[in-house]
């Protein structure tokens, strides 16, 4: 089968529109790199207050209708905007999405339930009879229990296969028993077969598992990991059961809007080929974080929301330890409070060697990317990661637990081969990773290792290009099962 595809990705967030984490990121590039191969591929997402007006304004009104949930009559409008070349609709429904949080709201599995029936609706409306559609995260796991059961018996959509991707498993939209009819209005054999029941509530991540015809989550290794109790988050069970229609595809950056030869977000522009732009941004970076202006000190940069799963208690720890070295430390992000002020009082007890930015701060990132020269990810878990990939991208060698698609994306560098693209360490364990932090920084002072280390780096390729690949594979064969 090589016809072209139609499919409908649905997300319940897609960069440019509304970002909070990785899955935005997927969903806005990977359907722009369906795209490019000659596949029609939408996207679809509510319409949330927080998208920003220009889009909303641009957008146009396609078409609304009333659609039950449960009792509830609701409306759904449907706007439509194409955006680098994908379409893209949002859901409209004030009721629903017009609200300060996009996640955070006690009837969540009210919204979500209202959205995916609304976007199988919206198919008939529109007269889009996807191949696929591609669903992403328990905001739309209710999605293909709702086309089987409610929606399949008409021919319009007989024939649509879906596929589930689990970008964490950690959230994953549980609920009481009652949600089963008084949202989804499904009958009573889901809950008595388990497939929507998990630890005697509605799970919504566990029925589009069980539900879909392909499960995929982002990385090979993540994919094996989430069959374990350790990473399985109570559903490895289901994850085991489901093994034969698993499937792991590492995501991919955008190689046009991360390209350090023409990114105005960061000070001077190089490449692979002249690395001397790469010298300056670290120059102005240190200037900006009033941390001393020293080539041959290296600079360790840390991008993340400041949570557990980041591995931050192992680097909060050794702190002392790692200070004692001749470094110089930058931090980005938030999050729980207990890290935002261990960083915040780490930084003032070593003002020449710690520059604390507790905040949330994109464009300061591409700078520290470009600026810095190691970057530390030392993760408990990470399905996939794209902090690593940006990195690379910039010439900042990464330092990263093996898990996930940290270890899928980062190969040990081997000063005997030559080989690999950056440092790894394999348990979770805090003088493990002051080790390997050493480590690069004892190969730091060796300039022609280093620069070589830096360009094999840059020369990694995480385009989604590839990714796209493996998803088209995968569509194809599910459609000819």
């Amino acid at each position: 089968m090589t016809e072209k595809l139609k499919i409908l990705f649905v997300a319940s967030e897609a960069t440019p529109f509304v970002k909070t984490g990785g899955l935005a990121d997927v969903a806005g590039s990977l359907p722009q790199a369906i795209k490019e191969m000659g596949h029609d591929i939408r996207l679809v997402i509510p319409e949330y207050r927080q998208i920003a007006l220009e889009y909303l304004q641009q957008a146009e009104h396609l078409l609304h209708f009333r659609t039950k949930l449960g009792w509830r009559d609701n409306y759904v409008g449907v706007n439509k905007l194409e955006n680098r070349g994908v379409i893209s609709y949002f859901i409209d429904n004030k009721s629903y999405f017009d609200r300060p949080n996009l996640y955070e709201n006690d009837d969540k599995h009210l919204q979500f339930a209202y959205f995916c029936q609304a976007v199988l609706e919206m198919l008939a409306q529109i007269d889009f009879k996807a191949d696929i559609i591609h669903c992403n995260d328990w905001q739309t796991g209710a999605l293909s229990i709702m086309l089987k059961e409610n929606y399949q018996k008409y021919s319009f959509y007989k024939d649509i296969k879906t596929v589930y991707t689990i970008h964490n498993l950690r959230y994953q939209g549980v609920f009481g028993r009652e949600v089963l009819q008084d949202a989804l209005s499904l009958p009573d054999k889901y809950w008595d077969l388990g497939v929507v029941r998990h630890d005697n509530c509605v799970n919504y991540m566990k029925m589009g598992i069980e539900m879909s015809d392909i499960v995929t989550t982002v990385s090979r290794t993540y994919a094996q990991e989430i069959k374990t109790p350790e990473f399985g988050e109570g559903l490895d069970y289901a994850m085991r059961m489901n093994s034969n229609d698993l499937y792991g595809i590492i995501n991919g950056i955008s190689y046009e809007d991360n390209n350090p030869s023409n990114d105005d977000r960061i000070y001077s522009n190089y490449s692979v080929e002249k690395l001397r732009g790469k010298y300056e941004n670290k120059r102005r970076l240190q200037e900006d974080m009033g941390l001393a202006q020293r080539s041959d000190l290296p600079v360790i940069a840390l991008i993340s929301r400041l949570v557990d799963q980041k591995g931050l208690d192992l680097i909060v720890s050794v702190i002392d330890k790692l200070m004692e070295e001749e470094i110089q430390f930058i931090i980005l992000g938030t999050g729980d409070s207990y890290y935002e002020e261990r960083f915040k009082e780490t930084a003032r007890s070593y003002p020449t060697k710690i520059a604390a930015n507790i905040k949330y701060d994109a464009t300061l990132a591409q700078k520290i990317y470009a600026g810095s020269d190691i970057f530390l990810m030392p993760s408990k878990y990470e399905p996939c990661g794209l902090s690593q990939l940006f990195s690379l991208r910039y010439g900042s060698i990464p330092i990263v637990r093996e898990t996930g698609g940290l270890k899928d994306t980062i190969q040990a560098y081997d000063e005997i081969s030559g080989e690999g693209n950056g440092f790894t360490f394999a348990s979770y364990d805090a003088n493990e990773m002051l080790s390997t932090i050493k480590r690069a920084i004892s190969l730091y002072q060796q300039k022609d290792i280093w620069t070589k280390l830096v360009r094999r780096a840059m020369k990694s390729n995480f385009s989604w290009k590839n990714s796209a690949k493996e998803y088209i594979k995968l569509y194809y064969k599910l459609l000819e099962k």
